[in-house]
């Protein structure tokens, strides 16, 4: 990809974010991080690599996910979001849903479920506004999930609600093996 300065004057429209996040997911430069990239509507690219208790803590909500729920669960997966391309820790879909979306990059549209796992360095009000962004994408529902004090915000399109609609016993999400 090269690289060229230039101004951008309104947030970038959804085909012209797809474009430019395919176009870095292709470069070489990035070829070790590239589930890692995020962009913001602007362009901007975002990079965050998480912790060992971050990466734990996803593995174990896609675990719960997948034996309670079937279907796929990945991680770190492209959607084209209001707020650019982002990509929740973990994401939760149905064989329609994966029927609907065999190759797209990013996802035009969210899987049903969205995960963000809090880690330390996380701005809550930005999480809530990719979980809302997720919904507005077309997730049933987006989920911040707090390991340390095993709480979870759930949205949905009506906003904030106190329980998910999924078939998810939700403290299965915090079950340590052993």
């Amino acid at each position: 990809m090269s690289v060229t300065a230039e101004t951008i004057e309104a947030p970038l429209a959804p085909d012209q974010l797809a474009r430019r996040w395919q176009a870095l997911c292709a470069d070489p430069t990035f070829e070790d991080v590239a589930g890692k990239i995020e962009l913001t509507e602007w362009g901007e690219i975002l990079m965050s690599p998480v912790g060992k208790s971050h990466g734990i803590a996803a593995m174990r909500v896609a675990e719960a996910l997948r034996k309670a729920l079937g279907g796929h669960t990945m991680a770190e997966v492209g959607v084209a979001t209001s707020i650019g391309v982002r990509a929740p820790d973990v994401a939760w879909c149905s064989e329609s849903y994966l029927a609907a979306h065999p190759e797209e990059m990013p996802l035009s549209s969210a899987p049903e479920l969205c995960v963000e796992i809090v880690s330390a360095s996380n701005a809550l009000p930005k999480l809530r506004e990719k979980a809302m962004a997720y919904v507005n994408a077309g997730a049933v529902e987006a989920w911040i999930v707090y390991p340390q004090s095993r709480q979870i915000e759930i949205y949905s399109r009506e906003g904030r609600r106190g329980a998910t609609s999924f078939a998810v016993d939700t403290a299965t999400l915090f079950v340590t093996a052993g």
